[in-house]
């Protein structure tokens, strides 16, 4: 193929890529099966690696991310990103349209719209190509993250119509769906990382990520709300964001007009009833006048527009007593405060219990026993105590105290430095770490050992049988049959378990076939600090035998794609602990996998040709799912279109792609079908 050829085969996939991915992220209608878009974006990539020079800023291709960025260059708005007035009320509302009818009269409408809980950009657009994204900043100025955007696909690199204006601005809000959040939080929670509150603090902290490819996983969405200037096409508001979506942008279908504040209001109290069902968080509701030559007269304060008002929801807070602080230690070693309360009804549940977060917290909230606090739901999800009610400061209290030590094994607290968590350093024997790395390990995401869940874990360390993973493969039948425990299932309810014949021949079962495991999973459950999944298929890739592994330098560490001198020194660490060789060691004679084997076995063509979606939980893991697909010939898929065959639904499979499967009529089959498909 020559150049030319190239340029044109090149020009073809990227408006092919381009359509596709404004019918999927923006549209959320797919035309195309996951496979055959991957099979066009590798076309474009090889062809672009053959030729260089045809690389374009705007190229899909530039979605996988790779640039790094040492430090973010700032750059001055060319339009001032000012801030919204707040109101919380009805009246204050009402005042707000007084104020608007006394200068502008009656005949005029309202645009109301979320109020995203994300972080702002400001995207500016050069002959309908992604020039410059900027963060709010302080208003005047603010970073440069032009690479870590290009990242988001909801964000058009080249817009799809030719009637926009040769240069504009258009504002949105990054926001990190709850799905994406619920994910990023459950990753860094396996290797040890200290969690996010909040989506919108995971959201401004993956915006300032140096290293884009690490953007890119994050799953960030953008909404766009807004276009300033003067060189716009129409003199609405609401009209000029229904042609910015032609032209490749997401806007919300939540957007409304109203002619009245009756309108308004009725609005409000239906998003903040609706708000629970959105896939990402808001925090109220944006009214905003739709006439531009209108919002011109009204004008702007020194630091917001007089035409647009934020009515944001009210976070409902309660009061309750303090009864105690737990301190609980993690897998990791975290040692994490969290508050008993007095029972209270808050947002249509019972809160019995709310997060201190950390040492630093407790020393800010200054609490003391029997204190009466303040609770809110942090992003409608986690209770967590926001104050104290001093009036109600119960005289000669003590004040509750972070400790020194871990009351579980005695060890001394230490403090990384940049961290705000405290851990305890005694890995290898302080009861709830060894619990801890136990029930990381059987878990279904690593060795997949589901019979030895439901409390039996600790039954089995509260009886000295296991002490560490190596010893789940001593166990034996002597060992388990007779075992009796009573676990509490809820405060009003207990459990008995028994180890009889059956439960334990499922044990010995279950811990047998953990042999088969691939070595990444293995190396996944063994529950080294900073290794989650994605690093340890890299590390199993990179040196595919554990002997390497454990060998390597720093170097030879840092030189693995995406494995960086924190997730370097924590291996070193691991692999100095003469203790934990041992482990291997009897891991490695019990018969477990630390080789990586490339071989895969076709059994039977009973799915051939065949497209199915994975959604919800099973009885074995989805990845082991996954590759009974394959191995029976059928495809994976990860959304529903057209061309989907089958989906595979187990518990709480998502609303949304129920709904999408009843729509296209596509067959919804159960774990229990799929295994007789096979059989």
């Amino acid at each position: 193929m020559n150049i030319e050829e190239a340029r044109t085969r090149i020009e073809e996939l990227s408006k092919l890529i381009d359509g596709h991915n404004y019918q999927y992220y923006v549209l959320s209608s797919p035309t195309i099966s996951d496979f055959d878009f991957d099979m066009l974006l590798k076309e474009l990539i090889s062809l672009e690696n053959q030729f260089p020079d045809l690389i374009s800023p705007s190229s899909p291709s530039q979605r996988v991310g790779g640039d790094v960025t040492k430090e973010f260059l700032q750059s001055f708005h060319k339009y001032p990103m000012l801030s919204l007035g707040n109101t919380y009320n009805k009246e204050e509302l009402e005042d707000f349209d007084k104020r608007v009818r006394k200068t502008i009269g009656d005949e005029f409408e309202y645009s109301c719209e979320l109020k995203y809980d994300g972080v702002a950009i400001g995207l500016t657009y050069i002959n309908g190509i992604l020039e410059k994204a900027v963060t709010r900043g302080d208003g005047e100025k603010g970073d440069i993250v032009t690479a870590n955007v290009k990242t988001i696909k909801s964000i058009p690199l080249k817009l799809i119509t030719n009637d926009f204006p040769p240069e504009f601005e258009i504002r949105g809000e990054i926001v990190l769906p709850r799905a994406s959040f619920e994910r990023l939080n459950a990753e860094r929670a396996d290797i040890g990382e200290s969690l996010f509150a909040n989506p919108r603090n995971a959201a401004s902290g993956s915006l300032k990520l140096q290293d884009s490819a690490e953007v890119a996983k994050r799953k960030l969405d953008c909404y766009c709300y807004y276009i300033p200037g003067d060189n716009l096409l129409l003199n609405s508001h609401y009209e000029n964001l229904r042609l910015a979506k032609k032209w490749g942008f997401k806007v919300s279908e939540f957007m409304v007009k109203c002619q009245t504040m009756e309108q308004v209001l009725s609005y409000i109290a239906n998003i903040y009833n609706e708000r629970s069902e959105l896939p990402f968080d808001i925090d109220g509701v944006v009214i905003k006048v739709d006439n531009l030559q209108f919002q011109q007269q009204l004008g702007f304060t020194a630091k917001q527009p007089r035409w647009a008002i934020a009515y944001k929801f009210k976070a409902e807070s309660v009061t309750t007593k303090l009864i105690s602080v737990d301190f609980q230690v993690g897998r990791t070693g975290a040692y994490t405060p969290v508050a008993n309360l007095a029972p209270v009804q808050l947002a249509g549940t019972v809160v019995k219990r709310a997060t201190l977060h950390n040492a630093d917290q407790i020393e800010k909230l200054g609490l003391f026993e029997g204190d009466t606090v303040y609770v809110e739901k942090g992003g409608e999800i986690i209770p967590k105590i926001t104050g104290v009610e001093m009036s109600e400061r119960i005289t000669g209290a003590n004040p509750v105290v972070f400790p020194e030590v871990c009351h579980e094994c005695g060890a001394r607290l230490e403090k990384n430095e940049g961290e705000v968590a405290w851990y305890c350093p005694n890995e290898d024997n302080c009861p709830p770490q060894i619990k801890g790395k136990l029930e990381h390990f059987i878990s279904r995401r690593a060795m997949n050992i589901d019979s030895l869940g439901e409390g039996k874990i600790e039954m089995l360390f509260d009886n000295k049988l296991v002490v560490n993973i190596a010893d789940l493969y001593s166990l034996t039948y002597e060992k388990l049959i007779g075992l009796e425990k009573v676990i509490d299932v809820t405060d009003e309810k207990q459990k008995k378990i028994s180890f009889r014949e059956k439960t334990v021949e499922n044990i010995l079962n279950g811990i047998e076939q953990s042999k088969k495991v691939s070595f990444d999973k293995v190396l996944f459950a063994m529950g080294i600090r900073f290794v989650g999944e994605t690093v340890a298929k890299k590390l199993v890739s990179h040196f595919r035998n554990i002997d390497a592994l454990r060998v390597a330098t720093l170097e030879e560490l840092t030189s693995v794609e995406e494995i960086g001198e924190k997730i370097a020194q924590s291996l070193l660490q691991y692999f100095n602990d003469p203790m934990h060789i041992q482990l291997i060691e009897r891991l490695q004679a019990a018969g477990l996998k630390f080789v990586m084997t490339d071989d895969f076995q076709q059994i039977s063509i009973a799915l051939e040709g065949k497209s199915l979606v994975v959604s919800g939980t099973f009885s074995q893991s989805r990845d082991y799912i996954k590759l009974l697909i394959q191995q029976h010939g059928g495809k994976n898929v990860s959304s529903i279109s057209s061309k989907t065959d089958f989906v595979l639904a187990g518990d709480n499979m998502g609303p949304e792609k129920l709904k999408k499967a009843e729509k296209l009529n596509i067959t919804i089959i159960s774990e229990e079908d799929f295994m007789k498909m096979i059989e």
